[in-house]
């Protein structure tokens, strides 16, 4: 399977929800919904939100932080493949997050360097 980016760098295609969404797996998305309530302190969080199939792909699952990404939101609007793409790379909304997952910033650097 090719690699799957968010627009904020972070790699869809190893994602334990994306997994899970893939393989249809109800089993496997409780245990990334229970993973998730606890290392976010999110009790909310369902098997019915952390359904996904990547936020830069046309399918309809979407995890519940799509709706409120600020990040996708952008991307989406300025029509970039992911924030690496940007003529406005390392603004503050993708700076902030990578204070959260450093390992995204790598991957879009990376790719940025192969531009």
């Amino acid at each position: 399977m090719d690699k799957i980016i968010a627009y904020c760098g972070l790699v869809c295609s190893d994602c334990p929800a994306y997994i899970a969404t893939q393989a249809d797996d109800r089993a496997a998305l409780e245990r990334v919904a229970a993973q998730w309530r606890e290392e976010f302190n999110a009790p909310d969080i369902t098997i019915e939100s952390v359904i996904c199939d990547g936020c830069t792909t046309e399918g309809e699952r979407k995890c519940g932080h799509w709706y409120e990404c600020d990040i996708r939101a952008c991307g989406m609007e300025r029509d970039a493949l992911n924030c690496a793409y940007c003529d406005d790379y390392g603004c503050e909304k993708i700076e902030r997050f990578f204070g959260f997952v450093p390992a995204a910033r790598a991957t879009l650097d990376a790719i940025r360097q192969g531009l």
